[in-house]
């Protein structure tokens, strides 16, 4: 009998001090952020300050002891802004990877290629792009940091509400972000009132001369604003050929053109345009009593300082993404993929560099037209209006 029980109590020793070994391994075990960025290509501008952004916190958080106890691994790709590369990087980091959650999608079309597979796989994914489909209607996996293009169009129609305008001549890109860009003003503009779209012109990504787009939209009675909705280099050329003509109407861009880096393409073309931003390219002139202020100057300052270069809006949405993920996993006490995404769904007052998030079964952005700040250009540099 004695050795019955002997060799019981040996054997769940044995199951016990295994399970423990098990528990121990697991709980050293990396959690594995995933990445597919346009770290090169076209839309370099958006993923390479991402990329940067990404691989300093990343350091920093685990530096400071990582979260829950174990260290973050970043695993990324450069999709060069190719949405058929961004959908093969996506399996690889969900099958091969096996990746905890996704914070990545620069563009539009490589998080819309992406989206299907996230969603079958049932894996948090976190975009970095901006148009309004991505989360809506809401898909239960997926969530986004930048504000909507509906939002910037809100807040620029309504800025040109309020300073009397109402007759707008609109060019946007044909490209994923400006194509949804332009739907949505001219949603907008409908629902809001007193705002009537009269002239409507698009450009392709290859185009580099927008000059008959813009004669059209000049010569088009009673245009009295003019708003380009695009990214990339396109809004840059629409800027100089606005100045070359010298239309002296009023001009807006959107957020997409939102950094340092869209006022060294354009130069003094540039000079007079408004444009919906994130606080970051003004932390400054942001009041001592506004909450993101320490948020967006220690970011801003710990990105120039590590990386010798201007930071942008665009890296600030992989820091707001990364730091959402990581508040989730906290929450939740677990990298289990359903735990976090519950989360994620219930993160309340989470307050980042774009924005304060407020998340909800019924949004997975979390942010308002009022996120936004109107910036101005004024002598070659960014001044806050409102």
């Amino acid at each position: 009998m004695f050795d019955k029980i002997t060799r019981r109590t040996g054997k769940f020793a044995a199951f016990a001090a295994a399970g423990l070994l098990a528990m121990s391994a697991q709980a050293a075990d990396p959690i594995r952020i995933g990445s597919f960025l346009s770290v090169t290509g076209p839309a370099s501008f958006l993923g390479d300050p991402e990329l940067k952004t990404l691989e300093m916190y990343v350091e920093k958080i685990n530096k400071e002891g990582g979260v829950l106890g174990r260290q973050l691994e970043l695993v990324h790709y450069d999709d060069a802004g190719n949405a058929s590369k961004a959908r093969n990087y996506a399996s690889r980091l969900i099958r091969s990877d096996r990746v905890d959650m996704i914070v990545g999608g620069s563009t539009t079309g490589a998080t819309m290629a992406a989206a299907p597979m996230v969603e079958q796989a049932k894996i948090p994914f976190i975009s970095l792009a901006g148009a309004v489909v991505i989360t809506t209607p809401v898909k239960k996996w997926i969530f986004k940091t930048p504000q909507s293009d509906r939002m910037a169009a809100e807040r620029i129609l309504n800025d040109m509400k309020d300073r009397g305008f109402s007759k707008v001549g609109l060019i946007s890109g044909t490209g994923g972000f400006g194509s949804s860009g332009r739907e949505q003003t001219l949603a907008v503009a409908k629902e809001i009132g007193g705002i009537e779209i009269i002239a409507d012109e698009t450009y392709s990504g290859s185009d580099t001369d927008m000059t008959a787009q813009l004669t059209n939209i000049r010569n088009t009675e009673g245009v009295d604003v003019i708003l380009n909705f695009g990214f990339g280099q396109g809004p840059a050329i629409v800027t100089r050929n606005y100045d070359q003509l010298g239309i002296e109407r009023p001009f807006y861009q959107s957020h997409g053109v939102a950094s340092d880096g869209f006022l060294d393409l354009a130069g003094s073309s540039a000079n007079g345009l408004r444009l919906p931003a994130s606080p970051l390219l003004v932390p400054e002139s942001l009041p001592e009593s506004d909450p993101q202020k320490p948020v967006v100057k220690a970011y801003k300052s710990e990105y120039e300082a590590r990386w010798n270069a201007k930071v942008s809006t665009f890296g600030a949405y992989a820091y707001d993404g990364l730091m959402l993920a990581v508040e989730a996993i906290e929450q939740a006490g677990t990298t289990d993929k359903a735990a976090v995404r519950d989360a994620l769904e219930n993160i309340q007052g989470h307050v980042g560099v774009t924005g304060t998030f407020n998340m909800s079964a019924d949004d997975h952005n979390g942010l308002d037209a009022q996120s936004f700040r109107i910036l101005e250009v004024q002598d070659g540099s960014w001044k806050l209006i409102n």
